[in-house]
């Protein structure tokens, strides 16, 4: 983007510039739920500059046969980990049944695992009857946060808020419908790869999860 302002240095400062945002919705007592891997250094700042409890929220993509990155739907950690299907992209594919049973007890196993890897024995924080703000370092297509909502809205949240750094329009347009609260500091149009709209976007590791996680329950203090 020649020419272009990098609207974010890192995840840390888009955190901490999201929860300025955050601060001025007046959203009452908040967990604040962030979308692995990349959603939590940003969530982390939301959830200390507003003092609020962090959680993750591991949401793992159910792949079409022989297309992986095609998304016939999503699994969602919760209580019960709940499958989100795209009515849309089953249609197309129309994948056997046995092939969809067994894609989900898959992702299920890999929920547990990344639950026992990240939180060690520590309760999930339940989100049932709570605000909740869900947060991510950015949206590409919506999917993956889109599975979420409806996920929560399932467990039986008060109100659900979607905040994320930088989105496409379409999916601000889009995910403005599924929330009860929108903020979203940047909307490019035309709109680029997630990563383009940050200065430093290095993955991150689950080692960096699992002590931002630690730090904000006060494990790592």
């Amino acid at each position: 983007m020649p020419g272009e302002r990098i609207p974010f240095a890192d995840r840390i400062d888009a955190g901490r510039k999201l929860a300025l945002a955050i601060e001025r919705e007046d959203f009452a007592d908040p967990v604040v739920m962030a979308l692995p891997r990349g959603g939590v250094p940003v969530a982390f700042e939301v959830a200390a500059h507003l003092g609020a409890p962090l959680e993750v929220l591991i949401v793992r993509k159910i792949g079409a046969p022989g297309h992986a990155e095609f998304g016939l739907g999503a699994l969602v950690d919760g209580e019960e980990p709940q499958l989100v299907l795209n009515d849309e992209a089953m249609r197309l594919v129309h994948p056997p049944e046995a092939y969809v049973e067994a894609e989900t007890e898959r992702q299920r196993l890999e929920i547990t695992r990344r639950r026992a890897l990240y939180l060690g024995d520590r309760p999930r924080v339940s989100p049932k009857g709570r605000n909740v703000i869900v947060v991510d370092d950015g949206i590409a297509t919506g999917g993956t946060a889109k599975a979420a909502i409806q996920a929560l809205r399932k467990e039986g949240v008060a109100a659900l808020m979607l905040a994320v750094p930088v989105a496409p329009p379409s999916a601000v347009t889009s995910l403005s419908r599924e929330v009860d609260r929108m903020v979203c500091l940047a909307s490019p149009s035309p709109f680029h790869a997630v990563s383009i709209y940050y200065d430093d976007f290095e993955q991150t590791t689950d080692a960096e999860v699992v002590a931002l996680l630690k730090q904000a329950s006060g494990d790592g203090r």
